[in-house]
């Protein structure tokens, strides 16, 4: 039987305030980076008009951005978890933004915000570990090392978008100009293109980029095999994260919209029932009391279905 779903359209108003000002952790991320962003450039312009000189790197980004050099890198260890949220240039700000918002709504139709947030620092910080030692292991960057800077959201983005690849590998996605393709192919040409590009003139934000694709692929392998990393976080104090208020696909038939094929849909199945596995599995060692609000939900609305 085949199923449909659907996005609700909205206007453009509408949609900027879901993306910036929505109530969950994908919206967050999107907002922090637009900030920093922003701030940095402001910081840019001041510099700028009080001393007539334009710099690479403005004053905020460097305290914020990740050095190559082990050295400076004393100096600032927090820069292993700022560089994931600084952009200075408007194209890259916007390219990876526009990926984290897509990116994570694909995310968050199978796993949970709080496993969003966790996958995206961990990924900026594999993808910090892979900038660092590849600068400082491999002479080739000898010459550039101390002047070698890392920053971006791309290894985090690309940490969730291998991540959700690797544990619903056939889900299709629809590329412009080439048309429904499946998630594990377009996560393998992103990974592929990485390491063809460490030759090119940002060698170290592709070697970033190839850690946060490891530790997605690493995390989304686990849950596939039914073991959740993220659970050793869970006597961690995170922040009250609100459901999703980012609309679901639904799947009732609307006047108009593609099909769902029967094997799109016995895969959001599993990864449903994956998601009940899990709860009651926390519920068997940890009790029902362990459970977090949205998980509580998740498991009342799914027992309400069968």
């Amino acid at each position: 039987m085949n199923q449909y779903y659907q996005r609700p359209r909205k206007n453009t108003g509408e949609l900027l305030k879901e993306i910036f000002f929505s109530k969950n952790i994908l919206s967050r991320l999107i907002l922090i980076n637009t900030v920093v962003f922003l701030a940095a450039n402001i910081v840019l312009l001041i510099t700028w008009l009080f001393t007539g000189q334009t710099t690479q790197l403005s004053l905020l980004g460097t305290y914020l951005a990740l050095p190559a050099d082990l050295t400076q890198l004393a100096q600032k260890p927090w820069t292993v978890f700022t560089y994931m949220f600084l952009h200075e240039g408007f194209f890259h700000w916007f390219f990876n933004m526009v990926l984290l918002y897509f990116g994570g709504l694909l995310f968050l139709e199978y796993l949970s915000q709080r496993k969003l947030l966790i996958t995206y620092l961990l990924g900026g910080l594999f993808g910090a570990v892979f900038f660092v030692l590849a600068f400082n292991i491999f002479p080739a960057f000898a010459t550039i090392r101390p002047i070698s800077v890392a920053l971006g959201a791309s290894a985090s983005i690309l940490a969730i978008i291998i991540a959700i690849a690797t544990y619903v590998p056939d889900y299709h996605v629809h590329l412009f100009l080439i048309g429904r393709v499946p998630l594990k192919y377009l996560a393998i040409a992103l990974v592929i293109l990485d390491i063809l590009s460490i030759q090119s003139q940002n060698p170290g934000g592709h070697i970033a980029h190839l850690g946060g694709a490891l530790w997605g692929f690493i995390y989304g392998l686990s849950l596939r095999k039914g073991t959740d990393f993220y659970r050793i976080f869970d006597g961690l104090n995170f922040p009250k994260l609100g459901r999703n208020k980012y609309t679901k696909f639904s799947t009732k038939r609307p006047q108009s919209g593609r099909p769902m094929t029967d094997e799109e849909y016995n895969k959001r199945r599993a990864a449903s029932e994956h998601e009940i596995d899990a709860i009651l599995d926390k519920i068997a060692k940890s009790g029902y009391g362990s459970l977090s609000k949205e998980e509580k939900e998740f498991l009342f609305k799914n027992s309400n279905k069968h």
